[in-house]
This record gives C-alpha cells, structure tokens and sequence, in this order.
C-alpha cells in the first residue's frame, strides 16, 4: 500500500492531539514525510478540518497547520461526476461518498484511513482505522 487517502477525523486527530488516536494517525504523517507512503486529501477534507479547527484556533494558526499539510499531501480533484456519484450512491453519508469517488475516479488510491470505516461499507477501496494500519505495519498495537 503506497497511496492512502486521510479523512478528516484522522487529519484532527493529529492537530488535536486526540489519544490513543493521534499516536497512530502521527505515525501514519511519519511514513509520509519520509516518502513511505503517498498521501492524499480532497478540498472537502481541507475545509472540514479548517472549520473544526477554526472552533478552537485563529485563522492564522489554522493556516499555518494547513500549510505544512499541504507540504505533505496532494488533494483528488471532485468534479460533477463525482457529485453525481455520490449523490445517487448507497452511501449513507454523502461526504463520505465524495471521498470514496475522489478515490475511485484517481485510481491510484490503495487505502482509505479513517476512524469510521462504517460509513464506508460500500466502497470497493480498501478501508481500515490508523490503528490497525498502523498494527498491520509495525506488528505491535503501540
């Protein structure tokens, strides 16, 4: 698995410092700043967390965390077929749905990571939590 796309939850995690979960979403930004892996986002993902984030932070420092984001990761395209996708998909949650035809319509991505697998249940990509990628790497729970 070389390209993994980030869902806004695991991207939180990190910025947040939410544990346990931010020690594998950490390790997960690690691989991809040594060029182990590939990382992905989309535009919806960069303004949900810009917005959770905002909650708690000036615009400014919100900024500057999206910045070095961005240093990392390359964001997939959603255009008016993917929202057609999504809109007439069995996806439950439509923003999820949005995520899984990014994906789809890239072709390149392997993994998605997110703590809410179930919200991707129809999705032909793979899907696990930080965790358990980061157990399937390591071979340890952390």
């Amino acid at each position: 698995m070389k390209n993994v796309l980030l869902d806004s939850d695991v991207i939180l995690d990190f910025f947040l410092d939410r544990e346990p979960h931010s020690h594998y979403t950490s390790y997960i930004l690690s691989q991809i700043e040594l060029k182990k892996l590939n990382g992905y986002l989309t535009a919806v993902i960069i303004s949900n967390v810009y917005y959770l984030l905002r909650q708690v932070s000036t615009h400014d420092r919100v900024m500057k965390k999206l910045n070095q984001l961005m240093t990392l990761t390359d964001v997939l395209a959603i255009d008016k077929q993917i929202i057609l996708k999504a809109m007439n998909s069995k996806f439950k949650d439509f923003e999820d749905a949005l995520q899984n035809y990014a994906c789809e319509s890239y072709g390149k991505i392997d993994l998605i990571l997110t703590r809410n697998t179930k919200d991707y249940k129809k999705s032909e990509i793979s899907v696990m939590t930080p965790e358990q990628f980061y157990i399937m790497r390591s071979g340890s729970r952390g």
